[in-house]
């Protein structure tokens, strides 16, 4: 089974080659290696003369936001053109743990989509993060599972799927159809993506031994920065699907009085600053 290893970027560069050094460091390495850089024209001469060889796509920004779907489906189009039987996609951020790609290659034959652990670090010591230490330093999620080593748990809940760290064979891809490319910017995607998987019938397994780790950066929480994309995004699942998406960093844009829930249209709308202001007057 040739398998492909797909990531997004868009700056954090030291953190996509970090991961470039967690691929090659692997108990199996990817057959390929496939970088959507999203406008960003440093990342080819970034990646140039490292293990494992990155080919890179180039994609710029549509409507000036990240084409995340459209990128995601780029890579996957370029892996498979390559002849990759088993896409994995992994963020920038995510470092693969040694065995990441070995189990997720162990675990294809079911046709499921596979999601491996992510755990997240804490900021870089001075020195910078040391691969032989990650595993020691990083917190898995609680809202997760995490099987042990050698261990599926089938049947997994899609409400939990997210995009940092999966696989599917390509055979599983054709058949979900990829990403829903009407979405643009952060959010809803992966969550459609998911819902998609689960109306085709296709099961989604928790992989042991297949752990991601997430590099540190700076979060804002809720994304305040992301408001817009996350309306939007969220408006277009709830008209494909019947239900909102997102709804605890909706419930928490509520709480600052950025956003106002209609219960009788069953809409999700951003507050004026005029009546932001007003409310917080009132307050």
């Amino acid at each position: 089974m040739r398998t492909a290893v797909i990531t997004l970027a868009a700056g954090r560069h030291a953190h996509l080659l970090l991961q470039q050094d967690g691929l090659a460091a692997g108990a199996r390495l990817p057959d390929h290696y496939v970088v959507v850089a999203m406008a960003d024209p440093g990342i080819p001469r970034l990646t140039a003369g490292r293990e494992p060889a990155a080919d890179v796509t180039a994609l710029a920004l549509l409507d000036g936001r990240l084409p995340l779907a459209a990128a995601r489906n780029a890579g996957a189009a370029r892996a498979l053109a390559a002849g990759a039987d088993l896409l994995v996609f992994l963020d920038v951020d995510c470092v693969p743990g040694p065995t990441l790609v070995q189990r997720y290659a162990q675990a294809a034959s079911g046709g499921a989509l596979l999601c491996g652990a992510v755990a997240y670090l804490p900021p870089p010591p001075p020195h910078g993060y040391r691969l032989r230490a990650l595993a020691a330093m990083a917190a898995p999620h609680p809202a997760r599972p995490a099987p042990a080593d050698g261990h599926i748990v089938r049947a997994g809940d899609p409400r939990l799927f997210w995009s940092l760290s999966f696989a599917l064979t390509a055979a599983t891809w054709e058949r979900v159809g990829g990403f829903c490319e009407s979405y643009t910017g952060y959010g809803a995607e992966d969550t459609d993506f998911a819902a998609r998987a689960t109306a085709l019938g296709v099961d989604l397994w928790w992989v042991g031994g297949a752990p991601a780790y997430h590099q540190y950066h700076p979060t804002h929480s809720p994304p305040v920065q992301h408001l817009d994309d996350i309306l939007r995004n969220g408006a277009l699942y709830k008209a494909r699907w019947g239900e909102w998406p997102m709804q605890g960093w909706l419930r928490a844009f509520e709480e600052r009085g950025l956003v106002t829930y209609d219960a009788a249209a069953n809409a999700w709308r951003k507050v004026g600053a005029s009546e932001q202001g007003r409310r917080g007057s009132a307050g």
